[in-house]
């Protein structure tokens, strides 16, 4: 074999060890969806306050359904 596909085989191999999950992606899986977008709202990442102003919206139009539907026509 040539140093070449000596290298491509060790990308490779390097590639393929890292495509296993860790136990900590896991468990987050296991999250509901507004637990996980309210944690990203709280994070210091680039756009994370519009995931807290989308989630905030959203609380507010589901009060309103809520107020609405509960008024007895």
């Amino acid at each position: 074999m040539n140093g070449m596909t000596r290298s491509v085989i060790a990308v490779c191999l390097l590639l393929a060890g890292c495509g296993g999950r860790s136990g900590s992606s896991r468990a987050a899986d296991t999250l509901p969806e507004r637990q996980r977008d309210s944690m990203l709202a709280r994070s210091r990442i680039p756009g994370a306050g519009g995931v807290g102003a989308a989630l905030r919206a959203a609380d507010s139009t589901n009060a309103r359904i809520r107020a609405t539907d509960s008024v007895a026509p």
